[in-house]
């Protein structure tokens, strides 16, 4: 029988393992796998995530369950696990947990944390970020190559303007670009810059990227600038990812990046690439640049114009922000129909499948970036939504809007569905 408990020694601490052999990924790692990969790249993963508040997203059941943020630290915790208080733009705040070393690693990856998701900031300056973040999006049918040519282009933008960036993997579909910055200017500063940036960036390579907000005006690689608002996190260097071959967010060269595939930087492969090659990233806290010059490029581009742009729904609306109302709604030109809300991607797509078959012809019209597929922020987790753009289907072949198959409720109460075992599973996590 396999051992329920493990017990590591790691930087002079003890970190015990529950359950070790418990299998994390479809590929057949284990979470014992999973907490030896971080011990291997240690360093790396906290250069990405060490000394800066974070939540913890726990997938108590493997990548392939269902997760959910917790955003404050177990009360149940070694009494070396550092926290800080962070407050949000609800106005409530959190204790969260803040990585100091290996040790702290291995412990919340036996609270089911496969990828870490720092803040921006460092736990001695809360309102300061000191990493501006360009996230490289690419909408459904994007090639890969599309989203290296956009990483180039950002580079270039951040270098025209006296930055430094620094590429990884996302170990999804896109690329990041990690931007070590002066903590001189708080989050929406950080924010304006960054919309700036995306703004040049898609006018330097129109047909590949896009600053836009809203999905259905989307084209090619969204370049999210509101990631860069306050309590928005990322997956830092070195994470896994929960996918399948339990892929990794793994740091680059500039060198890399035309012709790196993020299908070759997996947990089994990262260790050994970065023993041989020690990190790519590991000089970018030597680059920390001033935002000036961003900010500039924003001022010019507000004289020409534009202006604020949409931030996420549940933050305070600036005066100057534009009506938080989708275009199809506002202008009504888009001709969108929604399809399912589901607890789950599995279910709300199973649910798009379904009107799949019972509206093959204008199925069969729809574009790749036709089909709206977005997770949802809820209380606890995402859930997720899909809407349908019928602009390439004609007008008098347009399915009407129907009954939402599946239609769930992420708000009908306090509860969320089979949540329960899991909860219980993370409470003895905890203790």
């Amino acid at each position: 029988m396999a051992p329920r408990l493990e017990k590591l020694e790691i930087a002079g601490r003890q970190v015990s393992i529950t359950n070790p052999g418990k299998v994390f990924f479809e590929a057949g790692y284990t979470k014992l796998d999973l907490v030896r990969y971080y011990l291997a790249v240690a360093d790396g993963a906290l250069r990405g995530a060490g000394g800066r508040p974070m939540a913890l997203k726990r997938y108590v059941n493997g990548a392939s369950g269902e997760f959910f943020f917790q955003k404050r630290a177990p009360e149940s915790r070694p009494d070396w696990i550092e926290t800080v208080e962070l407050a949000f733009p609800s106005g409530r705040t959190a204790d969260e947990i803040v990585l100091r070393d290996a040790a702290g690693l291995a412990w919340i990856v036996n609270l089911g944390c496969i990828d870490l998701n720092p803040h921006p900031v460092r736990a001695d300056d809360l309102d300061r970020p000191d990493e501006l973040r360009v996230d490289l999006d690419p909408g459904p049918g994007v090639p890969w190559d599309d989203v290296r040519r956009v990483a180039m282009a950002a580079r270039d933008v951040l270098a025209d303007h006296g930055l430094t960036g620094w590429p990884k993997t996302s170990g999804s579909r896109g690329i990041h670009v990690n931007v070590r910055i002066e903590p001189r200017w708080e989050f929406g500063e950080v924010r304006r810059a960054a919309l700036a940036l995306a703004r040049e960036v898609e006018r330097r390579v129109p047909e590949i990227a896009t600053s836009k907000w809203w999905k259905e005006e989307r084209h090619g690689v969204f370049i999210d600038y509101n990631q860069n608002a306050k309590d928005r996190t990322v997956a830092s260097a070195y994470s896994v990812r929960p996918t399948p071959d339990a892929r990794v967010s793994t740091p680059l060269t500039w060198d890399e990046v035309p012709t790196a595939d993020p299908a070759a930087f997996t947990l089994a492969t990262v260790p050994d690439r970065f023993a041989r090659l020690g990190d790519p990233g590991a000089g970018i806290d030597g680059t920390a640049g001033s935002l000036d010059g961003l900010l500039e490029l924003s001022a010019r581009q507000e004289a020409e114009g534009q202006g604020e742009a949409p931030w996420p729904p549940h933050y305070p609306k600036p005066a100057d922000e534009p009506p938080r109302v989708m275009p199809s709604r506002r202008r009504m030109t888009m001709p969108l129909i929604e399809i399912a809300r589901a607890a789950t991607k599995d279910e709300a797509l199973a649910g798009l499948a379904r009107w799949t078959q019972r509206h093959p012809e204008a199925a069969r019209l729809l574009a790749p970036d036709d089909v709206l597929v977005d997770a949802m922020r809820g209380r606890y987790t995402t859930w997720t939504r899909i809407r349908l753009n019928l602009r390439h289907v004609p007008e008098d072949q347009r399915p009407s809007q129907e009954p939402l198959d599946p239609d769930y409720d992420p708000w009908a109460s306090d509860e969320w569905p089979d949540r329960s075992g899991q909860r219980e599973m993370a409470q003895r996590h905890d203790e």
